[in-house]
């Protein structure tokens, strides 16, 4: 997930909280295995939704404030963000298809 836009502990209140898109951040390290494998997943996907869609990852080693504050204990997690609030969350190395099914909760109407 490194090859995705990046944001950090610093920058997350801007590009995430304060976000008009809804905004999917992918939590990571360099070292987990099911991120590397989930990488091409997440880059089809984030290429398919375009703008629609902001995907950003946080590397938990070099961002712990940010994965602290959201309870991260397994990698990889990815929140959906909708004005500010998490939406959504999907823990593990799990199929595309579930990752379809986040990214097409993003783009839902809200309710």
């Amino acid at each position: 997930m490194s090859a995705l836009p990046q944001t950090t502990d610093a920058a997350f209140d801007t590009e995430v909280l304060k976000s008009e898109t809804p905004t999917i951040v992918g939590f990571w390290a360099h070292w987990s295995g099911p991120c590397e494998l989930m990488a091409p997943a997440v880059g089809d996907l984030s290429a398919q939704f375009g703008e629609l869609v902001k995907m950003l990852s946080l590397n938990v080693d070099e961002n712990p404030l940010t994965a602290a504050n959201y309870g991260i204990e397994s990698l990889p997690t990815f929140l959906l963000f909708k004005h500010g609030t998490v939406i959504r969350k999907v823990t593990g190395g799990v199929p595309k298809s579930t990752l379809q099914e986040l990214f097409e909760d993003a783009i839902a109407p809200d309710s």
